[in-house]
C-alpha cells in the first residue's frame, strides 16, 4: 500500500490560517513583481516624442525632453530618445537582475526570506515612484534606476523557496509554487490598467500607481508574514503544532550551514533543474518577446490592437500552473505517483510538448489562426512547470533550495537577451517565413532537450548532501513526506 500524507488543514479557527495568508501575499507579491517590471514597456510609447504624431508642442525643447499636449489635453513630458536608447532602456533591467539571483537565494537561506523578499520589493516600489523624476534628470539617471530595480527584483524569485521549506508541507508545495506564475497574471492585468491610466492621466501615472501599490503591499507583508511558524506572533497553537510536526525545525547553526558547492556542481539532479529551467525560460522569452514582431511582419496582423488576445497566454499559463499543481499534489498525497515520477511527468508535459508545438509552428506558422493558436497553447501548457522542475529544489535539498533556484535563474536570465540576439541575427535583412522556420526549429530542439534532460537526470529524492551533519532522526523526519514511494 502506498504511503500517503494528509493534506494541510485548510481552516483551524474559522478564519484564514497563517499559511493561507502567506499564499495570498506571495501570489500578490509576484503579480506586483511583474507590474513593477512591465510598467515601462507600456509607458515608454508615450514617453518618447514622435515628430510624426499629431500632438502639439506646448513649450520649446528643454535639454532632451519637451512638454507636449496629450490627445486628452493632458500636459506631459516627452523625450527625444532614439530607437537605440529605447531598447537600451528596456533591456538594462536585466543587467542588475542577473547579479542577484544567486546571492538572493543564499541570503534568504541565512537571514530569512521575509526580509529579502520584503525589502527588495519595498525598495523597488520606491524606485518606481522616483522613475518619472529620474527621467527628467536625464537618460542616464533613468537607466540607472532600471538597473537597480532589476538588481532588487532579481533577489525575490529564489528567496521564496527557503520560505516554502519552513511553512509549506511537502505535499502542498507544488500548489504553493504556482503562486510564482501569478507574475503572468500580473502582467496581463497591468497592461490594460496602466494603459487606461496613461490615456487619462499621462504616462507618469503608470509608475505612481504601481509604486504606491508596491509600498502598500510591502507594509502588509511585514505585518502579516514571518520566516517560520515559530516566529509568528499570532499563529494559533493548533496550526503551529501541526507545522512543527510536519516540517523539520532549524537548530541553532542550521541557518548558517555552509553550501556544499562541490556536491551541488557535481549533482545530476541539480544540473537537470538548471538546464531545464534555462531551456524553458529561453523558449518563453522568445515566444513572448518575438510574438508581436512575427505576427505583424509575417502574418501582417496587429496583435497589439487586441488586448484580450494579447492577455490570453498569460492568463492561460497561470490557470494551467494552478490546475497542474493541484493535480500533482493530489496524486503524490494519495500515493498514486512518487515525487520523482510526478516531477518528471509534469516537466515532460510542460517543456516537451511546447517543443513539439514549435515543430508544428514551423510548418503551419504562416496561417494566422494556426499560428496564434499554437503560440497560445504552448505558453499555456508551459505553466505546468510548477508541478514539475520549478520547485524541485525543495524536494532534493530544501536547505539549499534558494541557492539552487538562484543558480538556475542566473542562467535563464540570459534567455531574454539571447533570444533577441538570435532572432535579430537570423532575420536581419531577411525577415522571411523561411528564416522564422529556423527560429522555430531552434526553439523546438531547445524545449525537447530541456525536457529530456530532466526526464533522464531529474529526481525527487532528498540528496544526502542536504544535511551532511544532521541527526538521523531529523533527516528521516524530512525524508518521510518527500520520498514517498508506491510499494
Amino acid at each position: 500500500m502506498a504511503k500517503t500524507e494528509k493534506s494541510f488543514p485548510r481552516n483551524f479557527t474559522g478564519c484564514l490560517t497563517c499559511v493561507q495568508v502567506l499564499n495570498i501575499m506571495v501570489l500578490l507579491g509576484f503579480m506586483l513583481n511583474y507590474a513593477l517590471r512591465v510598467n515601462l514597456t507600456i509607458a515608454v510609447v508615450e514617453m518618447i516624442f514622435d515628430d510624426k504624431d499629431n500632438q502639439t508642442i506646448i513649450n520649446a525643447t528643454l535639454g532632451n525632453h519637451s512638454v507636449t499636449e496629450h490627445p486628452l489635453h493632458i500636459e506631459q513630458t516627452r523625450y527625444h530618445w532614439d530607437t537605440k536608447q529605447k531598447n537600451l532602456l528596456l533591456g538594462c533591467f536585466f543587467w542588475g537582475y542577473v547579479l542577484t539571483e544567486l546571492p538572493g537565494g543564499r541570503l534568504a537561506e541565512i537571514i530569512g526570506a521575509r526580509r529579502v523578499f520584503g525589502y527588495s520589493t519595498l525598495l523597488a516600489s520606491i524606485l518606481t515612484l522616483l522613475t518619472p523624476g529620474s527621467a527628467v534628470l536625464g537618460f542616464g539617471w533613468i537607466v540607472a534606476v532600471r538597473v537597480v530595480l532589476g538588481f532588487l527584483l532579481g533577489a525575490t524569485w529564489p528567496a521564496i523557496l527557503p520560505m516554502a521549506s519552513k511553512w509549506i508541507p511537502p505535499m502542498d508545495r507544488s500548489k504553493f509554487m504556482s503562486n510564482m506564475m501569478a507574475s503572468s497574471l500580473g502582467a496581463a492585468m497591468t497592461m490594460p490598467i496602466c494603459g487606461f491610466l496613461i490615456a487619462h492621466f499621462g504616462w507618469e501615472s503608470a509608475f505612481y500607481f504601481t509604486g504606491i501599490i508596491g509600498v502598500m503591499w510591502s507594509v502588509a507583508w511585514f505585518a502579516m508574514v514571518y520566516d517560520s511558524p515559530g516566529l509568528h506572533p499570532r499563529i494559533s497553537e493548533t496550526e503551529r503544532n501541526y507545522l512543527l510536526k510536519a516540517l523539520p525545525q532549524d537548530s541553532g547553526n542550521k541557518k548558517h550551514m555552509p553550501v556544499p558547492w562541490r556536491s551541488l556542481f557535481t549533482s545530476p539532479p541539480v544540473w537537470a533543474i538548471i538546464v531545464t529551467h534555462g531551456a524553458s525560460v529561453f523558449g518563453y522569452f522568445t515566444v513572448v518577446n518575438q510574438l508581436p514582431t512575427y505576427i505583424e511582419s509575417i502574418l501582417h496582423y496587429h496583435i497589439k490592437h487586441n488586448g484580450l488576445l494579447s492577455s490570453l497566454p498569460y492568463l492561460g499559463k497561470y490557470l494551467c500552473a494552478l490546475a497542474s499543481s493541484i493535480l500533482a499534489d493530489s496524486l503524490r498525497r494519495n500515493g498514486k505517483l512518487s515525487t520523482t515520477t510526478a516531477r518528471k511527468l509534469f516537466t515532460g508535459f510542460a517543456v516537451g510538448l511546447p517543443g513539439i508545438l514549435m515543430f508544428a509552428q514551423a510548418y503551419f506558422g504562416e496561417d494566422r489562426v494556426w499560428s496564434i493558436a499554437i503560440f497560445t497553447i504552448a505558453l499555456t501548457i508551459n505553466g505546468a512547470v510548477t508541478a514539475g522542475y520549478l520547485g524541485n529544489g525543495l524536494d532534493i535539498a530544501p536547505n539549499f533550495s534558494g541557492t539552487i533556484f538562484g543558480m538556475a535563474n542566473t542562467l535563464s536570465s540570459f534567455g531574454g537577451w539571447l533570444s533577441t540576439f538570435m532572432v535579430g541575427e537570423l532575420t536581419h535583412g531577411n525577415n522571411t517565413p523561411g528564416q522564422w522556420k529556423i527560429v522555430f526549429f531552434i526553439l523546438a530542439c531547445t524545449y525537447i532537450v530541456g525536457a529530456l534532460c530532466f526526464v533522464v537526470f531529474g529526481s525527487g529524492e532528498l540528496q544526502p548532501w542536504n544535511s551532511p551533519k544532521q541527526n538521523p532522526v531529523e533527516e528521516k523526519h524530512e525524508e518521510q513526506p518527500l520520498n514517498e514511494e508506491k510499494v
